[in-house]
């Protein structure tokens, strides 16, 4: 994974005069505008790569009458620099430990506590979260394509399904979210109002069934991931060339034509279909579906014969060819076109939740999942541009 960040600065001379008055006045926000500089605060104590106290003004609001320190740019009231405080996140996102960090910036003669560095990357997730919904409202409207795909992760020993959604065309991570369960009601729950705040057109996943009933009961045109179709349909073909060449199953008297050399080249000819997206491709699934519709289903009990499989099999995808070919014919209002693959939410979820991931034992809080999965594709998507200023204002 590459990022590219720089850290915030501690600028000790550049303190700015108050805009707005941060008090509140009972349960309302206080809206005074007007100060008067009340206070110089000489030495405030600073834990800082450089610094280690600077100058805080005090200032009094005209309107409220209360007062307020105002520090410069890279300090807070915390004792700890936004510097180091970044630097410690920095540190968590590349792959260490919370107790790696904290070992790693005693030696460089900067101790903070492990639980002061797991602090710091909550908070700065806290942070991305609500970041997260402002770019939402910037983005809506304009993501008329959208990918949904799920992973799973350790938390506190148990399995827990972590979904991602995002923007396929500029592969941009749009959401993070721990579902209950892998069902169409709880994925189409969580994507419902995210889809139509977005104003998306077209839902891209892998090709689960629960998927396209989600695609269909939001109204959204359904591209199913080739990749995956690919790579399932090889695995059934293989199995069932093995089962014909080595243990054929009796031809179906409802199939009198039909021989297992046939049946072997109509397995050549589908994954070539599936493959190659033929212009006439449905039309040759549904021939082949035809062919082998008498195949009966198996008894209560008993297998499916590989006859009914390819029934199964033709039939399925006959059905779902424009799912599959909707990247060939869709175009969007600045000629964007799809690849008709699921591999911007797949590189979402390698890098953004995996890839951290790895070097883990598992979570120990749900919380924390979504919030370093959040702040990990955060700054993944600010790219070199991105300054890890911006995450520590909340």
């Amino acid at each position: 994974m590459h990022l590219s960040v720089r850290l915030p600065k501690v600028l000790p001379d550049q303190i700015q005069p108050p805009l707005r008055c941060p008090l509140q006045q009972g349960n309302k926000q206080c809206k005074g505008k007007h100060f008067k500089l009340h206070q110089v605060v000489c030495h405030k104590p600073l834990r800082d790569t450089k610094y280690t106290e600077v100058i805080a003004h005090r200032y009094r609001c005209l309107k409220c009458g209360g007062s307020f320190r105002v520090y410069p740019p890279g300090v807070s009231n915390d004792q700890l620099s936004q510097r180091l405080q970044a630097l410690s996140v920095l540190l968590y996102i590349l792959g260490l430990s919370y107790q790696g960090v904290a070992d790693l910036l005693e030696s460089l003669e900067q101790p903070i506590a492990k639980t002061t560095a797991y602090n710091n990357v909550q908070a700065v997730g806290q942070q991305v979260k609500r970041l997260r919904k402002v770019r939402e409202k910037e983005l809506a409207g304009k993501v008329k394509v959208l990918g949904a795909d799920l992973t799973h992760v350790k938390c506190q020993g148990k399995d827990t399904l972590v979904a991602v959604a995002t923007a396929i065309l500029t592969g941009e991570p749009l959401a993070f979210e721990i579902l209950e369960a892998e069902t169409a009601f709880r994925i189409e729950h969580w994507l419902k109002d995210l889809a139509h705040v977005l104003g998306a057109e077209i839902l891209v996943t892998d090709d689960a069934d629960g998927l396209k009933t989600v695609a269909d009961h939001l109204g959204l045109k359904h591209q199913i991931c080739r990749a995956h179709v690919n790579r399932n349909v090889h695995d059934l073909i293989a199995a069932l060339g093995t089962r014909a060449l080595e243990h054929p199953a009796p031809v179906p008297w409802e199939l009198p034509d039909l021989t297992v050399d046939q049946f072997l080249e109509d397995l050549d000819t589908v994954e070539w279909i599936i493959k190659s997206m033929p212009s006439d491709g449905q039309t040759q699934l549904e021939q082949l579906a035809a062919r082998y519709q008498g195949a009966p289903p198996p008894a209560i009990g008993k297998k499916a014969t590989m006859w009914y499989r390819m029934r199964l099999l033709t039939l399925d995808w006959s059905e779902n060819w424009a799912r599959l070919a909707l990247y060939q014919s869709w175009r969007g209002a600045k000629n964007e076109k799809l690849d008709g693959t699921n591999n911007a939410s797949e590189q979402v979820i390698g890098q953004c939740v995996k890839e951290r991931y790895r070097t883990m034992r598992g979570y120990k809080r749900r919380a924390s999942v979504l919030n370093v999965s959040s702040l990990i594709g955060w700054v993944r998507t600010k790219g070199p541009a991105f300054e890890m200023a911006e995450l520590m204002q909340g």
